[in-house]
């Protein structure tokens, strides 16, 4: 990365004591005599750029505005994508790459000197003829603080709410402009800046499911972390990340697939979670309908469980992160607290074969009738959306530690007005347990290791699967330290 200057040329307040107006923002921008870009919008006309020409001063900012609409005239552009699809990541990316570099082969930087160049651009499709499909796209910004430092990047995707294409297509226009201010103003703070997406817009018109930050100026910021404040935000319900930490699009990776999901606090992840994953992945990928190659195993966490003492400690949110993606494990974050409303998630994308992985204190739970008074079909309404897909629940056994008795889905106790309920999916085949389970770790639980690990305790390791204990004392995960172990052995 080549030097920076000791000041950044936008220096200054990053923010109004009140939330600007949209002609406020473009204004702002185009009034900066060293801001200075390209707009590229295809699907939605061209609503992000109007604001700046109508807020004035454009003729400093804006080198070029463009909307090519044709494929052929767009392929000839930016290139043709392997999927022959528009609406993708990888075409924003091109679209963003492109501009930018027209802009540094265009223009000369020693005719000008202070200019920091952008170039902002959106790929989207709006709702169908027949309403079926509301619509969703990608939007992104490429941009300098400096005309010495490198570019920055932030990327998201947003699914569309509203039900008339001409809204949709203002909604979008007010969201380009608030990303485009956010970059430059409120770059200092990623946290503000994903809230700003929402300014002068409601909330329920446009859903924001992927963010990535790139880039010097987001050198130190971890893009799951900000996932989790697009779910605490109420930005989206579900987010995800793989093993390499890198956001992914639950769209994109749920489409058609066979999914089998894991919830847990995994705070850490125990002997018990991983003995969960593996026989219940075994006994998944046995059935008729499902093949591997077409299947994905997901670790659930809610936000319930991460607030569950009080507000939610991110340093606590990405020791657990950090440990599943070591493990290799693809993670989710959702505001799902009942179970029929994440497999209702599921829905949207696949209509292949689902699994939920779960032990009986939280099947109990799903047959409990005071979490469904809320719904006006009551239990019926959240039973038939959990089981008129195509569902299965693996059932890991729990031990009574009074009198010592393992529970199963043959002897667990529901509610008595329940039972012929259960006994329906129970002999439907719904309800599977576990052909293999290790009752000597049965009494391991996910917040007792944790308690040991950070009050310095001794034999914490015994319970986690071989390696992870070495993870968490590597990485310094959930509060360990080596010298208060060395204290308490003493």
């Amino acid at each position: 990365m080549r030097k920076t200057r000791k000041m950044a040329l936008l220096k200054g307040d990053t923010h109004l004591e009140h939330v600007p107006s949209i002609k406020q923002k473009a204004l702002r921008i185009n009034l900066n005599k060293h801001t200075y870009g390209t707009f590229a919008e295809i699907g939605a006309g061209q609503e992000t750029v109007r604001h700046f020409f109508r807020a004035g001063g454009a003729s400093g900012t804006i080198a070029k505005a463009m909307s090519a609409y044709d494929k052929d005239f767009s392929d000839a552009i930016y290139g043709i994508e392997k999927d022959n699809r528009y609406v993708t990541e990888s075409r924003l990316r091109k679209m963003l790459s492109h501009e930018i570099d027209l802009m540094e082969e265009r223009l000369n930087r020693d005719k000008h000197p202070d200019k920091i160049f952008f170039a902002y651009a959106n790929t989207v499709t709006t709702i169908d003829f027949a309403k079926k499909f509301k619509g969703h796209g990608w939007v992104g910004i490429r941009f300098q603080m400096d005309p010495l430092e490198d570019y920055n990047e932030i990327v998201i995707h947003v699914r569309f709410k509203q039900n008339d294409s001409k809204l949709q297509q203002e909604t979008l226009g007010v969201l380009g402009a608030n990303l485009v201010y956010g970059a430059f103003y409120l770059n200092d703070n990623p946290k503000d800046l994903l809230k700003s997406f929402y300014d002068n817009i409601d909330q329920d018109t446009i859903e924001v499911d992927m963010v990535d930050f790139s880039g010097p100026r987001f050198m130190y910021v971890d893009n799951r972390l900000m996932s989790l404040h697009l779910v605490k935000n109420g930005m989206t319900d579900a987010v995800m990340f793989g093993p390499d930490g890198n956001n992914l699009l639950p769209a994109q990776q749920l489409y058609k697939k066979n999914i089998l999901a894991l919830r847990g606090s995994y705070r850490p992840v125990t002997r018990v979670n991983m003995e969960i994953y593996k026989e219940s992945k075994k006994m998944f990928l046995a059935e008729k309908k499902v093949k591997e190659e077409n299947t994905y195993i997901i670790f659930e966490i809610t936000l319930a469980n991460l607030r569950a003492e009080g507000k939610i400690n991110e340093r606590d949110f990405l020791d657990r992160a950090e440990l599943l993606c070591s493990l290799g494990q693809t993670v989710m974050i959702t505001n799902f607290q009942e179970y029929y409303k994440l497999v209702d998630y599921f829905a949207e994308y696949t209509k292949a074969r689902m699994g939920l992985a779960m032990g009986v204190y939280n099947l109990i739970q799903i047959f409990d009738e005071k979490y469904y008074r809320d719904m006006s079909g009551g239990v019926l309404e959240a039973f038939g959306k959990l089981f008129y897909k195509d569902l299965k629940i693996y059932l890991y056994p729990l031990k009574d530690l009074q009198t010592g008795e393992i529970l199963t889905s043959d002897n667990l106790k529901v509610h008595p007005r329940m039972k012929e309920l259960y006994k329906y999916f129970k002999f439907n085949g719904r309800i599977n347990d576990l052909d293999e389970f290790n009752p000597e770790i049965l009494e391991i639980f996910s917040r007792k290791v944790f308690k040991m690990i950070s009050h310095g305790e001794q034999g914490w390791e015994e319970m986690l699967p071989e390696g992870v204990s070495q993870i968490i004392k590597d990485k310094k995960l959930f509060g360990y330290s080596k010298r208060k172990h060395e204290k308490q052995a003493k």
